[in-house]
C-alpha cells in the first residue's frame, strides 16, 4: 500500500468514526427525555462487533469525551461512560472475530448485552454514591430509585439489541468493505 493509500484510509477510518460518533450522541440526545429509551448501546454493540475492539474503544472514548460538551460536564458520569463503553467496545469487539452472527449468537449477544445494561446501573450506583460521598441511607435511595430505569432500559437493549443488531450489523459491515 502506498502512502498515499495510508493516508486515504486513515482519513476515511477517522470519518467514519466521527460520523458514528455524531451518530451516537444525536441518538442519546434525540431519547434523552424519555427515560430507559437507549439505543446507544445497540449502536455501540453492533459497531464493535463490525469494527472490532480497537475501533470500537475509539468510538467509546470519543463519544464518552464529547458527550459531555452535549450534557454537560459531570466527572463521575465522564468516568462510567468511559469504564462501561470502553468494556462494552472491547468485549463486543473480541466477540465480532468469531464471523457472521447467527440467530443463536444473536440471543448470547442480546442476553450479554442486557447484562452490560445492567452492569452500566450498577456502576452508577456505586460511582455516585462514591462521588457525592453519600450516605449508606442516601445510597439504597439512590439505588432504589435507579431499579426502574434500570429495568426499562435493559427491556429497551433486549428490544433493540434483538431487532435492530442484524441490520446495523449488516450496513457496518458494508461501509467496513468501502474502508
Amino acid at each position: 500500500m502506498s502512502e498515499n493509500n495510508g493516508r486515504k484510509r486513515t482519513a476515511k477510518e477517522c470519518a467514519y468514526l466521527a460520523v458514528f460518533v455524531a451518530l451516537t450522541i444525536g441518538a442519546q440526545l434525540a431519547f434523552f427525555a424519555i427515560p430507559g429509551i437507549e439505543v446507544v448501546t445497540v449502536l455501540f454493540v453492533a459497531y464493535s462487533f463490525v469494527f472490532g475492539a480497537r475501533r470500537g474503544m475509539l468510538a467509546a472514548t470519543a463519544f464518552s469525551l464529547l458527550r459531555q460538551f452535549v450534557f454537560g460536564i459531570f466527572v463521575n458520569v465522564l468516568v462510567l461512560y468511559l469504564l462501561y463503553y470502553n468494556l462494552l467496545a472491547f468485549v463486543f469487539g473480541r466477540l465480532g472475530r468469531r464471523g457472521k452472527p447467527s440467530v443463536r449468537t444473536l440471543i448470547f449477544l442480546t442476553m450479554l448485552a442486557c447484562v452490560f445494561t445492567v452492569f452500566f446501573t450498577l456502576t452508577d450506583n456505586l460511582l455516585t454514591a462514591f462521588w457525592y460521598g453519600l450516605s449508606g441511607n442516601a445510597a439504597r435511595v439512590y439505588f432504589s430509585a435507579s431499579i426502574p430505569v434500570m429495568i426499562s432500559q435493559t427491556v429497551c437493549t433486549a428490544v433493540t439489541v434483538g431487532v435492530l443488531f442484524l441490520p446495523l450489523q449488516r450496513v457496518f459491515s458494508t461501509i467496513k468493505k468501502g474502508m
